[in-house]
């Protein structure tokens, strides 16, 4: 017999063996390898049986799991088993891991990777977004270089413009309003550039815009439009490059301000105006809130709110 036919074939001999041998025998030839296959071999017989150790799994448990076969595995643990790749994916899935992470030699760090793995698949799906928003914020860059630049969020009319043009001469930084970056560099009015666009163009607009503004300005008072969060990587982005600020105030509050600047498209043809605005603010609070702060300009005066703002972007 061929040493191949070690394999049990169950369409040949009508039933399937439940262990499957070494399909080379129990101890290849030593002889034909060279150094580094032997270290490599010997590694990975290592990293087997740390991983079973790991898992409190004797090895006629993971030889039952993986149909691998126990006198095999203990030639594999001991860097004498020249393993098939089928075997092995069959030994990582017993063992519960990637047949990456059964080749690959953990590092010093490996344990605290491996840790925050474990911690992340145990999260609820519904405070990942949350979790990934902190850990860019607080891990995407230095702390005092992300202090270098403010960004600004929160939907029209909370005050963004008034305080970022009021911290900015304060801070003897550049002003620098997105929508008017995506407005210069199309050559269109914002109206206009949504209308073209639509939604999504719009956003892929003010990502690009958003990318050059934090290549070109090391510090800097960003305005964001209100819907910036809506584009996740953009917003993540901002999130990792910037200590960000949610300038808030009352849907109402929102809406008189708009008017009061002479805007009145938010009403044109819509009754529910004030509605809508009060289910996008409730739909986009969570993300709002993944801000470094917030500052409340609810009947306040652009003094008053300044000084919020500046004691909320102090060291």
């Amino acid at each position: 017999m061929a040493p191949h036919d070690d394999v049990q074939d169950g369409s040949r001999h009508g039933s399937r063996s439940s262990t499957i041998a070494a399909p080379f025998g129990d101890t290849p030839p030593r002889e034909i390898l060279d150094e580094v296959d032997a270290d490599f071999l010997i590694g990975l017989g290592r990293r087997v049986r740390e991983l079973r150790d790991r898992r409190g799994m004797s090895r006629k448990a993971l030889a039952r799991q993986s149909t691998v076969s126990e006198r095999y595995l203990g030639h594999v643990e001991a860097g004498e088993g020249n393993i098939s790749v089928m075997l092995l994916r069959r030994v990582a899935l017993a063992l519960g891991v990637s047949l990456l992470d059964v080749l690959t030699p953990e590092t010093h760090d490996a344990v605290e990777r491996r840790l925050i793995r474990r911690f992340l698949e145990r999260l609820p799906g519904h405070r990942m977004e949350e979790v990934i928003f902190r850990l860019m914020r607080d891990f995407g860059e230095e702390e005092a270089t992300r202090r270098r630049r403010i960004a600004l969020i929160g939907l029209r009319g909370a005050g963004k413009t008034t305080l970022g043009t009021l911290l900015a001469k304060e801070l003897k930084v550049p002003l620098v309003d997105l929508d008017h970056e995506v407005a210069r560099e199309t050559g269109l009015p914002i109206g206009e550039v949504m209308a073209l666009y639509g939604q999504a163009g719009f956003r892929r607009l003010e990502r690009k815009a958003l990318d050059r503004v934090l290549r070109d300005n090391e510090r800097a008072v960003i305005v964001a439009g209100g819907g910036i969060v809506a584009e996740e990587e953009g917003f993540k982005t901002l999130l990792a490059s910037c200590y960000t600020v949610w300038i808030r105030a009352g849907p109402e509050e929102h809406m008189a301000r708009v008017l009061a600047q002479g805007d009145f498209r938010p009403m044109a043809g819509n009754d529910d105006a004030l509605e809508d605005l009060k289910r996008i603010l409730a739909a986009r609070e969570p993300l709002y809130r993944a801000a470094d702060a917030i500052v409340v300009t609810s009947g306040e005066a652009p003094a008053e709110s300044l000084a919020r703002l500046r004691a909320a972007i102090a060291p």
